[in-house]
């Protein structure tokens, strides 16, 4: 570790340095700008992006589907209590 003298005399030092000039650097305030626009997004990645997002969700909703799909099909009993009920009221009220 620095000693504690030589680490006061450096801090004397910078203090005693010249003062940089208070004005931008050439160009400074353009570049900010210019970083400031690029990274905000226009309305059409906006509108990517959403559409995205629906196309992410519309895909696991597909899964979700598929997978209650194939476990309906391989399932051994032909309908349970409630949808068998639920046919019956559906085809009585069509055949009158």
């Amino acid at each position: 570790m620095k000693n504690r003298d030589e680490i006061l005399d450096r801090l004397f030092r910078a203090v005693i340095a010249p003062v940089p000039p208070k004005e931008m650097a050439f160009g400074f305030d353009t570049r900010v700008l210019a970083l400031v626009r690029a990274s905000s997004p226009n309305g059409w990645a906006i509108i990517a992006l959403l559409a995205q997002r629906a196309a992410m969700i519309a895909l696991a909703v597909i899964a979700l589907a598929s997978v209650g799909v194939y476990r309906a099909s391989t399932s051994n009993d032909d309908l349970p209590a409630e949808y068998a009920m639920a046919d019956n009221a559906i085809q009585s009220s069509l055949g009158e």
